[in-house]
């Protein structure tokens, strides 16, 4: 049987963000870096309960609220599968000396004067190759960070440089899912999509790179001879590192090239690496399997144990265990419960109307097109924080916004870059994000730490709105030299 409900008032759509945001702030205050590892969580469903009771209040049945909460959780769950086989990946990939030996390598061929620069610029060519940041982040980045620790360089500034360099990739690889998304949502064709995009992405990824090879150019490996060795030593004592090492790399970038959805293409990349390990690893498997154990059990434990608890090695030097261990499946299970706390909060407050009662508030402001297009950009990124996933950064403003660039004769192309800019490209500055909680899981570098650093996904959305603000390149569906004045004079008083 059919019910009424109330539409939200401002003050219902406010009340539940800004709780969410004092709790934040106090979990951050209160915890520090541990934040995520509970405190958020608690913030985000305790704000979601806030949301509840307002949707109560409205007239929604605790059977709506449950059902969207649901759906809301399950348009995640393929980023937790991701994330829970990535866990696996990493573990077998360090157990098969796949990571190691790329951490070899880095040391001896990246140079501290240009590895900031040159990590942006290695992620942005495989992300572009391959249309996935994720799996980038997982491989590539994963090593990189190791080589940066080797280096004792900034691991907060590489993963900026890593999720940069990756989502500028992303962003201009037509076998990109966002990439394809935002055009479709918009109602535009990919590669229009892509070469507009470029008017601001590729400036920025200029910019960006010019910004780390200045901080290079600053900054010297603190790293002495003798504990460079030590390092390398330590991983050629505890691995057998050798280029043939890094197949399952090339194998798992081979399948994402292949178009091979991410789930199933990192899961036989992590087994890939498991067998690896068997065929090349004996000695580590055999000591890191309890004494006395049989070959044959030894290797089906560890490896075992690496898929689902990654792997623990004890070489007697603190920073080279830490350099050495880590990854399984387990070690997501921290941000698959924030993902899911995330997304609760989000279905609540997409389904009771507070998000959309935002956008009608905030469409009261917009007066030209420049402001459009930068309020656009700015509900991209909100959703973002309030949603916790970039794909609803994307369908959401694009359904709410579409109607309102039509009417003003806008070419759909604006839309398309602008919830790119504002959804995909800030999704990992957010930590509670599926994007931004899997950068985390993944390079083990705090998103509010790495923020700042992540420059692409800070200078693209601002200079789309200072390109939008002064009119360059804005597109018309109909291109007439009194265009404009005619459609605001033609549009609704706001």
């Amino acid at each position: 049987m059919q019910h009424s409900t109330t539409k939200p008032s401002l003050f219902d759509a406010l009340t539940p963000i800004v709780i969410l945001c004092s709790l934040l702030a106090a979990a951050v205050s209160f915890f520090g870096d541990g934040s995520s590892s509970g405190p958020n969580q608690i913030a985000l469903l305790f704000s979601g309960g806030v949301a509840i009771i307002i949707g109560l209040k409205n007239g929604f049945t605790w059977s709506d609220l449950e059902s969207s909460i649901i759906k809301g959780i399950s348009l995640a769950l393929g980023a937790v599968l991701i994330l829970l086989a990535v866990g696996s990946l990493i573990g077998t990939w360090l157990l098969a000396g796949t990571v190691p030996s790329m951490i070899y390598y880095g040391i001896g061929l990246l140079e501290p004067s240009v590895f900031y620069a040159a990590c942006c610029v290695i992620c942005a060519i495989v992300a572009l190759s391959i249309g996935s940041s994720w799996t980038v982040a997982a491989t590539i980045g994963v090593a990189l960070i190791g080589v940066a620790k080797g280096l004792e360089l900034s691991e907060t500034i590489t993963a900026g440089a890593i999720i940069s360099g990756a989502y500028f990739g992303d962003k201009m690889s037509p076998l990109s899912d966002t990439t394809n998304l935002a055009p479709a949502v918009a109602g535009t064709d990919l590669f229009t999509h892509i070469r507009y995009m470029a008017i601001t992405a590729v400036p920025s990824f200029v910019i960006t790179l010019a910004l780390f090879v200045m901080i290079g150019l600053n900054q010297e490996a603190q790293q002495s001879s003798g504990n460079m060795d030590l390092i390398l030593n330590g991983l050629n004592d505890n691995f057998h590192i050798h280029w043939t090492m890094l197949a399952p790399l090339l194998v798992t970038l081979a399948l994402a090239v292949k178009k091979v959805p991410a789930f199933p293409a990192v899961c036989i990349g992590a087994l890939f690496g498991g067998v690896w390990a068997i065929l090349f690893q004996q000695e580590t498997i055999l000591n890191l399997a309890a004494a006395g154990t049989p070959s044959v059990t030894a290797n089906v434990v560890v490896v075992w144990g690496a898929l689902f608890d990654g792997i623990s090695v004890d070489t007697g030097n603190a920073s080279l265990d830490s350099l050495l261990s880590g990854g399984g499946m387990s070690s997501m299970l921290n941000t698959v419960w924030l993902i899911m706390s995330a997304m609760t909060f989000g279905a609540v407050m997409e389904k009771i109307g507070l998000l959309k009662k935002l956008v009608e508030s905030l469409l009261k402001a917009v007066k030209g097109t420049g402001s459009l297009i930068s309020t656009t950009i700015v509900t991209a990124f909100g959703t973002n924080v309030l949603t916790a996933d970039q794909y609803i950064s994307i369908v959401m403003p694009g359904r709410m916004f579409k109607e309102e660039f039509q009417e003003r004769g806008l070419a759909p192309e604006n839309l398309s870059r602008a919830l790119e800019d504002g959804g995909t490209i800030t999704s990992p500055l957010v930590p509670w994000n599926t994007c931004g909680a899997y950068m985390h899981s993944v390079l083990l570098v705090n998103p509010l730490d790495y923020f700042m650093y992540c420059f692409f996904n800070l200078i693209s959305p601002m200079l789309g709105m200072i390109v939008a603000t002064v009119g360059f390149k804005v597109r018309y569906l109909v291109k007439k030299p009194e265009q404009e004045n005619m459609i605001a004079a033609q549009s609704p008083a706001r």
